[in-house]
């Protein structure tokens, strides 16, 4: 039984209709009959996997659609909008998602030494899609399996997860990973400035501070950025204050103007074509229809 048939049947033994964590620590599965709306969320560094059926996720201007047997990496936060494009009840949509911790990655690195897991670009690019090797499909049924095995979750749990992250690391974005684990590269500045900009992003955007905060020349740390995250440093703050306002929105208490200027906005109109670009709709009504979706009353 090849690693793909062997996770369709562990993830749809184990999974219907959820999304979220899983009694392993750091994996995620995902089941769902239909498809589903697009959803705004923040991509930390980890693994999604499909499993069966189709997903899309949009990070800036790039699309990615990505079917059974194919993985998204993302190697540090940046918004995106995903959302699941085929599933059915007779052929449900199947995934697993893994965290990557930045220091099992370096630990594994320094252990290998650099030689071992080959080389790859200075910057690799924040999010990617490739096919999973067997290899790495066989890992991933490895610890996906322990669902199957409680009581050999916490002596095998951190052998598959060794498993799995050698594999990524040898894989066709291996370089992708293997920024996650460079402290002291171009991605740990990225990420800092990144960090920043959620932390403060009602805040005006000041790229002489970023560049400073990254150690940068103000040319160097934009063609750095947009590598990392496909978007400049504006685009990302624009992306992370609409998501904020929707989460703000859809709890409710604040109407639209409010919510607008607490996330950093002087002007409302702008504020609401800018967030129907994004969702599809307009603030108010976007915030209804999530509401009614996940039965939540009206404030």
């Amino acid at each position: 039984m090849s690693g793909l048939d062997a996770l369709r049947q562990l993830i749809g033994r184990h999974a219907h209709n959820t999304h979220g964590p899983s009694p392993i620590e750091g994996l995620m599965v995902t089941a769902t009959d239909a498809p589903t709306a697009p959803l705004a969320a923040v991509a930390e560094p980890s693994l999604g996997l499909v499993i069966q059926g189709g997903k899309r996720t949009v990070s800036g201007d790039r699309v990615f659609d990505y079917a059974a047997g194919e993985f998204l990496v993302s190697q540090l936060d940046l918004p995106i909008v995903g959302q699941v494009t085929a599933a059915s009840a007779g052929r449900p949509f199947l995934g697993i998602g893994i965290r990557l911790a930045p220091a099992e990655i370096a630990a594994m690195l320094l252990e290998a030494g650099a030689a071992a897991v080959g080389g790859g670009p200075a910057v690799a690019p924040g999010i990617a899609v490739a096919s999973a090797d067997a290899p790495l499909l066989d890992a991933l049924a490895h610890l996906a399996g322990l669902l199957e095995a409680p009581r050999d979750v916490p002596i095998l749990a951190p052998l598959y997860r060794r498993e799995v992250l050698w594999r990524l690391l040898n894989g066709p974005q291996g370089a992708v990973v293997r920024q996650i684990g460079f402290a002291d590269g171009n991605l740990a500045h990225i990420t800092r400035t990144v960090q920043w900009i959620r932390d403060h992003h009602d805040d005006p955007i000041r790229i002489g501070q970023l560049a400073a905060l990254a150690g940068m020349s103000e040319s160097t740390f934009h063609r750095h950025f947009r590598a990392v995250t496909h978007l400049t440093p504006i685009q990302y703050q624009k992306a992370v204050r609409l998501q904020q306002a929707r989460l703000a929105l859809v709890s409710g208490g604040r109407d639209v103007s409010e919510v607008a200027h607490a996330v950093g906005y002087d002007s409302a109109s702008q504020f609401s074509r800018e967030y129907r670009r994004l969702f599809g709709a307009p603030p108010g009504r976007d915030a209804q229809r999530i509401r009614a979706a996940e039965g939540v009353p009206v404030p």
